[in-house]
Order: C-alpha cells, then sequence, then structure tokens
C-alpha cells in the first residue's frame, strides 16, 4: 500500500487514550467540536511515546474492564508527574484514581443508563454554573470509594457517591459517567470547562484554520508535481479534490468511474454542479456495460463487492494510464481517508487500510503514486464543515453517506438492467420526498432496497400482482458505528410508498426496516 505523503497537523493534540471504549471517537469529536484538536491513541502506548506525541492534554476514556482485574489496562502514575493537563472518565476516572492513590471499590452496586447526578454546594471549576442536579449516562460496576489526596468531591449519585472530582491546582479533574453522549445534560460544558478552565487550552481548530494548514502542507509536499483523484461524487473525495485543488490549481486532474451502479442523477451532478463549483479537470469514464456483464449470474454480496473493486482498480489503472500518457507522469493520487477509518485500520500513525467498499475499492500494493490524504485527521462532520468553507454546493456537502458499490449492494440477488432501473425510480421518489419533507438532516441515510428474488402478491388496479418489495431503511447516526431506524412522520412514509407503488413497476409492496445497529448494519448486503 503506498504511504500518505502528508504530516499531521501543526497543532499539539489532546490525546484520547482508548481503553476499549464504544465511546473513544466520540470523545475526540466532542473536543474537536469545541474547537480544540484532538486524536487516540491506545493504552497499550508506552508513556515515553504518548509523551513524544507533546500533548496538549490528556482523557483518559472508559473501558470494559475493572480496574482490579487481571491483566486490565492501567495508567502510568508517571504520567501525573507530568504536568499535563489530565481528565478521567468512566474506567478513565477509576484508574486514574488508582494511579493517584485513592481507591476503587468492588461493591457489586451497577449503573447503567440515564442516573440522576447531584451536584455539590461547591461546584468547583468542572461543573460552575451547572445546576445542581442532572442526568447523565452511567455505564459502571466498580465506584471510586476514596478520592486521592488534594481531589475535591464535586458530585455523586445515590450509589456512587464520588462522581466527579478535580484538583484545579495540578489540572487534573474527572467523571464517572459519560459527558460526551448525547443522553448526559450538560456533558459538553463539562468538557469545556475541562480543555478552557482546567487545561487552559485554546480553540483554534476551525474549519478556515484547516483549511488553511492543509493547502500549505499540500502544496509544499505536491510542489509541482501532477496529481490524480478517482472523484466518486461523495462527500470525502469530493471535499478532498477541491481541497487540492485549492492547493495546486491545475496539476490536479480528476477521474470519475461511472459504473452503471449509481443513482439518478449523480453523474449529472458531478459534471454540472462539481466542475462549475471548483473549476476542476474531470474526465468521465463510462464503464457500466463493463460492471454489469462482471456481475451477471452474481448473488453473493461479498462476491459483488470483490467484482466491484476489482473492475474499478483495472477501470481506474487505464484511465490514470490515459491522464499520464497526456498529461505527463503524475506522482501522486489523492485518497478521500477520513480519521475513522484510520482509527478503525488499528492505525493513528501509518497509513489506513482501505476498506473493500471505500474510496477506489482497494489501492493494489503496487500502485506507483504516493497517496495524498488530506482528510485524514478529519470526522465526517468536519469534512462537510471543510466543504462549506471551499465554497461547494449544499448538495454535495450534505450528501448523505453512499457505499462505493453503489446500488449493486441495494439489490438483493442478481444485478440486472432491469432491476438497476427499479431500484433507481423507487430510490429517486424516496429523495425526493424526503427533501421536500425536510427531513434530510435528521437522517444519516436511508438505503433504499430491492428485494429482488422475493415476490409478494399485491393488488394494483383490478388485477392481481406478483410484483417485488422495497425496503426503507432510514437510519441515525454520529460516526455510523452503531445507528437507529429514524421515526420519519407516518404521512411521509405513506406518501412514499403510495409514489412507489404507483409509479415504478415490479413493485407492489414497500416496508419499513426498524432494526438498530447493532444487531442489523446499516446496508443490507
Amino acid at each position: 500500500m503506498p504511504e500518505n505523503a502528508l504530516t499531521e497537523p501543526d497543532h499539539k493534540p489532546v490525546l484520547v487514550v482508548d481503553f476499549g471504549a464504544q465511546y473513544a471517537q466520540l470523545i475526540a469529536r466532542r473536543v474537536r467540536e469545541a474547537g480544540v484538536y484532538s486524536e487516540i491513541v491506545p493504552s497499550s502506548m508506552p508513556l515515553s511515546e504518548l509523551l513524544a506525541r507533546e500533548p496538549a492534554a490528556v482523557i483518559l476514556s472508559g473501558g470494559p474492564s475493572s480496574v482490579y482485574a487481571e491483566g486490565a489496562p492501567q495508567v502510568d502514575p508517571a504520567l501525573f508527574d507530568q504536568q499535563l493537563p489530565v481528565f478521567g472518565i468512566c474506567y478513565g476516572f477509576q484508574a486514574m484514581t488508582a494511579a493517584l492513590g485513592g481507591t476503587v471499590d468492588r461493591t457489586g452496586r451497577r449503573e447503567y443508563g440515564p442516573t440522576r447526578l447531584q451536584v455539590a454546594d461547591d461546584h468547583g471549576t468542572l461543573l460552575r454554573d451547572l445546576p445542581g442536579s442532572a442526568e447523565v449516562w452511567m455505564s459502571h460496576g466498580d465506584a471510586v470509594a476514596i478520592a486521592p489526596d488534594g481531589f475535591t468531591v464535586t458530585a455523586g449519585t445515590a450509589d456512587t457517591p464520588i462522581a466527579a472530582f478535580e484538583n484545579v491546582d495540578r489540572r487534573l479533574a474527572g467523571v464517572q459517567y459519560h459527558p460526551e453522549v448525547a443522553h448526559t445534560q450538560f456533558g459538553q460544558d463539562v468538557l469545556r470547562r475541562f480543555l478552557f478552565d482546567i487545561a487552559g487550552l485554546t480553540a483554534d481548530w476551525t474549519p478556515g484554520e484547516i483549511l488553511v494548514e492543509q493547502v500549505a502542507a499540500i502544496r509544499q509536499v505536491v510542489g509541482g508535481d501532477k496529481v490524480l483523484c478517482a472523484l466518486s461524487g461523495g462527500v470525502d473525495s469530493a471535499v478532498a479534490a477541491a481541497l487540492v485543488h485549492r492547493a495546486v490549481g491545475d496539476q490536479l486532474t480528476c477521474v470519475f468511474v461511472d459504473h452503471g451502479l449509481l443513482r439518478a442523477g449523480e453523474r449529472e451532478q458531478v459534471e454540472r454542479d462539481y466542475v462549475a463549483a471548483t473549476g476542476i479537470h474531470l474526465i468521465t469514464v463510462d464503464a457500466s456495460e463493463r460492471f454489469l456483464g462482471a456481475l451477471t449470474g452474481i448473488t453473493d454480496p461479498e462476491t459483488k463487492r470483490k467484482i466491484i473493486g476489482r473492475e474499478f482498480i483495472r477501470v481506474f489503472e487505464q484511465a490514470a494510464a490515459d491522464v499520464a500518457q497526456v498529461e505527463g507522469g503524475i506522482k501522486y493520487l489523492v485518497q478521500g481517508t477520513l480519521y475513522p477509518d484510520v482509527v478503525e485500520s488499528g492505525g493513528g500513525t501509518g497509513t489506513a487500510t482501505i476498506k473493500s467498499h471505500h474510496n477506489v475499492g482497494g489501492l493494489p500494493d503496487d500502485l506507483t503514486f504516493q497517496l495524498v490524504e488530506p482528510l485524514r485527521t478529519l470526522f465526517k462532520d468536519e469534512v462537510r464543515a471543510l466543504g462549506r468553507e471551499l465554497g461547494l454546493p449544499e448538495e454535495i456537502v450534505a450528501r448523505h453517506p453512499f457505499p462505493g458499490p453503489g446500488l449493486g449492494i441495494r439489490i438483493i440477488g442478481e444485478v440486472t438492467s432491469d432491476r438497476l432501473q427499479t431500484l433507481r425510480a423507487a430510490d429517486a421518489i424516496v429523495r425526493e420526498e424526503m427533501t421536500k419533507a425536510g427531513v434530510d438532516s435528521e437522517i444519516w441515510q436511508c438505503p433504499v432496497v430491492l428485494l429482488a428474488e422475493v415476490r409478494s402478491v399485491g393488488v394494483q388496479g383490478d388485477g392481481r400482482t406478483y410484483g417485488h418489495p422495497i425496503v426503507l431503511r432510514p437510519v441515525s447516526s454520529e460516526d455510523a458505528m452503531t445507528a437507529d431506524w429514524t421515526r420519519l412522520p407516518y404521512d411521509l412514509l405513506s406518501t412514499i410508498s403510495g409514489r412507489i407503488t404507483g409509479e415504478v413497476d415490479e413493485v407492489n409492496r414497500v416496508v419499513l426496516d426498524v432494526t438498530p445497529k447493532p444487531p442489523g448494519t446499516i446496508e443490507w448486503e
């Protein structure tokens, strides 16, 4: 795999030490929402390596372990001798307590879910100006029984007398609950109190600052060399390409591969709206017949993904060779890799392992380009904000996530031209009606799925029909790692169902998927 040519941002990070928490990424996102740059590091990282990254502060995340369990991750007590601001959350709160000489008690009392927090008369700095009582999100079995020397206890619950403490002189604080989750009242206020009032940091991580930094970094790395980008029409590649174009202008050429698995109007949106907004040099390759032929007779979802990824690479490699012949040698390839891709691949440093359905479908090891990944330190919401800073059309910036294999994995069964036409028509109705109803911003995405191998009896007009079902999968999420189905208005669902069954041939039934993730995934295949 080619290595990323860009360096990390020129910001001292708040390091989120991950103890196996399901919310580690969310903590990092909340810190960035406060305008402070953050990164995630594993709890196994030696203290010397952590300090070498010159953190501005450290946040110890939650985790599933008990601090007393054999092999449980621990905090090196020497961390607290570095004059670094440290904030402990849940397990991190307990590990911090143990490392500082306090006591964590295995009482058998458990608190899960919403819990009433009572703030002490002396709110301290962390809970300053907050109400005396608030609902917070708990998830723990052990509890802090004795706070470390020098710490002031500022809050508790009915079962956890010590639920928050602080030592402002040493810039140390912690809470037993999860301030990062939306279920906790005033959670972001608490994080901001730590970042600004206890740690003394400055909010300087903004879309404008990101834009300036990345443009400078891209220019320094690329110089006068040529750059290529596989443009998919999605938010990530669109913003990455626009950012690189802002930096090096006509040195960038974008290739858009139409694999025939796009939704209605997507090719036109890229060729017309995106190019008009950016002035980017775009080459479109129509490979729809090639992809459709390769998918003939294939029903297994993973096989479909692999075929689409393989064919994409072959088409893109040929397009890259054609561009190089005309433009001269091309040294760099732009990838829209995001920070969650890096974290979930076990990275944070080094190069991310690209998922089989991500970006250009997985890059071959012998690819000769060097990667330019200007978004690899950003979360999706930051990418959207950066896109707006670059002046991209809202239709592109606010676009819901769409899988690289496209409609190929939203047809359950063999992919054929007729089935693609059916699904495109249904999908277009769903998107049109959701936009008209103003609910686009309320959902993460709404996959529309054709059960091509299933038929159901229906009555349309005066006759009996035997058509296919369409599944609506509206989901709400912050990062796609977990998701819940979105409670869309019944009138909207009724309108969508009526239009699909009335306007789309071969469809006589519309159903709603109400499965959260987990156990179900967002996509059906």
